[in-house]
């Protein structure tokens, strides 16, 4: 019990002292707020007291940015004089000693005029800027003299042989000059022509010439690129156009290309225009594969940026050299039509259709669309013209009325003409199908060929129907139409006639000589059988004798005799005559040599073994039987020699 009073007397001590702490700290922070309150007020009057201080600080700093900022500017625009002296010394002195110092020089001219044309403010701005106007224009005014005369001196003609270095090895001229009367590169203008070839050259390849050093373009580059942002570009165009145009107009007229008009070409010997359109053809790859494409490397790279300024240049610089060749092809193309012309001009129309791409390509841009568009209407004029001549060839087979006289009934010149006419257009089969394409009718191109094809063989046909009809003797008539028409069949059975006329016609034709053959022997040979015939040979009396076993009995002696003087003087004649007509297929002549030797030759043994016992015993037996069936044969093998070949006779 007395523990516990003892321990609420210790509690309610300990809550006295607290409570005395609490009184002594509230009276400590009630003065000390008092205290921080008289801080406040004095704060506040030291403040105002300082402020008019404060403000004359800040105006002093401010000054002193000002001071600042006007030395930074006055030190810029020194420095933006400083550069303008060395840039004005740099364009005074010309570019000749430092180029790319002269164009350093004017880009700065032009950073100082942006300069000072932002800092108008600047009172002496406006003379400067016109002083560095004046200057720059000086500058470019010189970087033009300077543009002219490097070009100039980098722009030479090219040698003839340093384009054919370009060309595949198949087009390079063996020797000479391709601007001789030669066919250039060995390639004929219409003669040995192959499609093969023709994949070939698609797939060559050419090496264009460098036409300016490349160390040159870059600083040529350059000095465009001033001229064309001083707005120069007429001046530019101009100058590059007066160059570059001469010197590409000079490497063709070196390499052997003439500027020939409509009436040039008619006054012309057809075997002189037929080499200078083969030299054109040449000159036209060359152009376009290799100078063009050169030249157009070289605007490319010059006004790289400005591609128009280039597409205008190139336009400019290369329009005189292709109106100097396209007008020679249009030229041929309005010129007099006449059949020789359209391998030619089959000729002409693949080249152009060989380039077509590369002109595409080359002549790109707004700026050339005449040219790609004058290269285009040649391509479809040289078409138009083709088609024309073919047509005029297949009429002039048919109304072909030389009066060539083939004495001797062999392989007529309209045929031998003809056929080769007709292979030579194989060799261009899918250039002609795509020239039908050109002019498409609707029905297929390969059967549209074999359709033509075979119009031309039928015109070739009716012709030599009515050539045969000048031969008086209907059996040289007969061996006239056998020799062309088996020249025809032969012909077109090796060359790709055959695939496109069909096996129909082959053997149509192969049965139409047999034919001319078998009316030649019935013609020839009819009449001098009959003289080996026993009919008529009728007993007459008194001059009878019987023998060989009674075969002869009452057969005449002098008619048989009159008849071996008949068929001798017949077979004479015939031999006379018909070793002077012509066979010139060997193979046909044995065969109708052969024929006519398994009618007559038999018929004659029968003949002399029957009757010749008759002759053989009277006066001058050998009067009569003059030739053994030996003998017949040998000069059965000379028929068909064209012996004598002037004999006026038919």
């Amino acid at each position: 019990m007395g523990i516990a009073v003892a321990g609420m007397d210790f509690l309610s001590d300990r809550a006295s002292m607290m409570r005395e702490a609490l009184q002594k700290s509230q009276t400590i922070t009630d003065n000390v707020v008092s205290i921080l309150g008289s801080f406040d007020s004095r704060l506040s009057a030291l403040e105002t007291a300082m402020r008019p201080t404060q403000i004359r600080t800040h105006a002093i700093r401010k000054a002193h940015e000002n001071i600042d900022k006007s030395l930074k500017s006055a030190e810029v625009i020194l420095a933006q004089f400083d550069l303008s002296r060395q840039a004005e010394a740099k364009i005074l002195k010309g570019p000749h000693e430092d180029l790319e110092g002269y164009l350093a020089a004017i880009d700065q001219l032009r950073s100082n005029i942006r300069f000072f044309s932002s800092n108008k403010n600047f009172k002496n701005s406006e003379g400067v800027i016109n002083h560095s106007n004046t200057l720059l224009a000086k500058a470019i005014s010189k970087l033009e003299d300077e543009f002219k005369q490097r070009l100039n001196s980098y722009s030479k003609p090219i040698e003839p042989d340093r384009l054919f270095d370009g060309l595949p090895n198949s087009l390079r001229p063996s020797s000479g000059s391709p601007g001789n009367q030669g066919e250039p590169g060995g390639r004929g203008p219409s003669h040995n022509h192959s499609e093969h070839q023709n994949v070939d050259l698609e797939t060559a390849v050419y090496t264009p010439p460098t036409l300016i050093p490349p160390r040159i373009i870059p600083l040529l580059h350059d000095l465009a690129k001033q001229m064309v942002r001083a707005g120069h570009n007429q001046q530019l165009l101009k100058i590059y156009k007066e160059t570059r145009s001469l010197v590409l107009e000079e490497s063709l007229r070196k390499l052997g290309v003439e500027k020939l008009g409509k009436d040039d070409v008619q006054k012309m010997q057809w075997e002189v225009l037929e080499a200078k359109i083969g030299n054109w053809i040449h000159f036209m790859r060359i152009a376009v594969k290799l100078l063009f494409a050169g030249e157009r490397k070289v605007c490319d790279e010059m006004f790289e940026g400005f591609d128009s300024l280039s597409d205008q240049c190139f336009a400019e610089v290369t329009a005189s050299s292709v109106s100097v060749l396209l007008s020679f092809g249009e030229a041929i193309a309005r010129s007099k039509r006449s059949p020789e012309k359209l391998f030619v001009l089959l000729d002409m129309y693949e080249i152009m259709r060989e380039l077509h791409s590369e002109i595409e390509t080359i002549f790109k841009g707004k700026a050339c669309n005449e040219i790609r568009e004058s290269a285009l209407g040649l391509t479809k004029r040289l078409a138009q013209t083709a088609q024309e001549t073919f047509g005029d060839f297949e009429e002039a087979v048919e109304k072909d009325a030389t009066k060539t006289a083939v004495l001797d009934g062999t392989v007529h010149p309209l045929t031998s003409y003809v056929i080769n006419y007709v292979k030579f257009l194989f060799d261009y089969q899918s250039t002609l199908t795509q020239l039908f394409q050109e002019f498409e009718t609707g029905d297929g191109t390969v059967s549209q060929l074999a359709s033509v094809t075979m119009r031309i063989m039928q015109a070739l046909q009716t012709n030599l129907d009515g050539k045969s009809k000048q031969y008086r003797d209907p059996a040289l008539t007969h061996l006239f139409l056998m020799n062309n028409i088996h020249y025809m069949v032969r012909s077109v059975r090796r060359s790709e006639a055959k695939d496109l006329l069909g096996d129909d016609w082959v053997q149509i034709h192969r049965r139409i000589v047999q034919q001319h053959a078998n009316q030649y022997k019935r013609n020839a040979w009819q009449k001098i059988l009959q003289c080996l015939s026993i009919q008529g040979l009728t007993s007459s009396g008194g001059g009878s004798s019987v023998g060989d076993g009674g075969n002869s009995s009452g057969v005449s002696r002098a008619l048989i005799k009159d008849r071996f003087k008949i068929f001798n003087m017949q077979f004479e004649e015939l031999h006379q005559r018909q070793s002077q007509w012509t066979v010139p297929d060997t193979e046909l002549r044995e065969s109708l040599r052969l024929a006519v030797a398994e009618v007559l030759l038999p018929a004659y043994r029968s003949f002399l073994k029957r009757f010749g016992p008759l002759v053989e015993n009277g006066k001058n037996p050998q009067k009569y039987v003059k030739y053994t069936a030996e003998d017949l044969e040998r000069m059965l093998g000379e028929f068909f020699e064209g012996k004598n070949i002037n004999e006026p006779k038919r």
